[in-house]
């Protein structure tokens, strides 16, 4: 680690924290490489512009994610996207050692049993910019670097984070957690990796989500992120 840092991955954050899962209850799930970069390159975007479309103050407002600020939030994607797109280029040798929902079932430091010290981690590095809209160049150039490692990315297996995982995978984490962190900012809008953020909640939960909820609903509930507004199985709220 240098100057305190820590991998930025598996922080999704909630007001209601979820329960562990073990490996033997979640469910396989993957996704297609050519899917994944095309689903990734789109949350991406949406991502950078729902931040965009926030002024300073916002910005300073806080988030779904206890603890953070909305520009906590993004510091926290924009190191994580740099960090992806060194990951995109580590090719590994040997069979996947987790696909796209075993991935998220341990962490790789150990912020399960205190999260205190990262969450005021990312703070201090996020009040390092004199005004929070200095953090949107940063982040707009993440993006555009890891949008354009993904695209170059060949399909195969990746080593990332000490364990071996498919391409597809790796990059439908991404879409995940960006779909997530759009929720976190708190505005009216259903990012379009929704629908993968819900297919990996069931996968860890091993269990459905009611169907007559939409996805929006359905991934807020099911991380414990807002009130359910109908009765979930008992293996909700999961954390990510």
């Amino acid at each position: 680690m240098l100057n305190g840092w820590v991998p930025t991955r598996l922080l999704l954050l909630a007001d209601t924290p979820g329960r562990p899962h073990s490996l033997g209850t979640v469910r396989p799930l993957t996704f297609p490489h050519h899917d994944a970069v095309e689903a990734f390159a789109a949350q991406a975007d949406e991502f950078l512009a729902a931040v965009a479309s926030c002024d300073d103050l916002q910005l300073l407002g806080a988030s779904r994610c206890h603890g953070w600020a909305l520009l906590d939030v993004l510091v926290h994607v924009r190191i994580g996207l740099q960090e992806m797109a060194l990951g995109s280029t580590r090719r590994a040798d040997g069979e996947p050692e987790c696909d796209a929902a075993t991935y998220w079932s341990e962490h790789p430091d150990n912020r399960d049993d205190d999260q205190v010290p990262h969450i005021l981690w990312l703070r201090r590095t996020s009040s390092a910019y004199s005004r929070p809209s200095g953090a949107l160049e940063h982040l707009r150039d993440a993006v555009t670097g890891a949008v354009g490692a993904v695209r170059a990315m060949p399909e195969g297996v990746i080593e990332f984070q000490g364990r071996r995982i498919r391409s597809g995978d790796f990059i439908g984490t991404w879409v995940v957690e960006l779909a997530i962190h759009q929720l976190d900012l708190g505005l009216d809008d259903s990012p379009s990796g929704l629908a993968w953020a819900r297919r990996t909640l069931e996968a860890v939960a091993d269990a459905e989500l009611p169907a007559g909820l939409e996805d929006r609903s359905a991934v807020l509930a099911g991380l414990g992120r807002a009130p359910a507004p109908t009765e979930l199985p008992p293996a909700f709220p999961v954390s990510l």
